[in-house]
């Protein structure tokens, strides 16, 4: 079990085209820190149905989009 299950599954039950989420409601929404790790958890979405399309850091958002 990854600290992401909980933002992924967030995602593929929104079931839209693009997610896109600010830091702050990834941290909320996968109980955990955003941090530098999440680039390699972020693997793991492709078994979500869902890929990391762009990471901002000026906005603080990132933007999910569906496989």
């Amino acid at each position: 079990m990854s600290k992401y299950d909980k933002l992924w599954q967030y995602i593929a039950e929104n079931g839209s085209e693009n997610v896109k989420l600010t830091y702050d409601e990834i941290e909320k929404i996968a109980g955990a820190p955003l941090d530098h790790s999440f680039l390699n958890y972020k693997k793991e979405l492709t078994e979500y149905g869902y890929t990391v399309e762009k990471i901002s850091m000026k906005a603080q958002t990132v933007l999910f989009k569906k496989l």
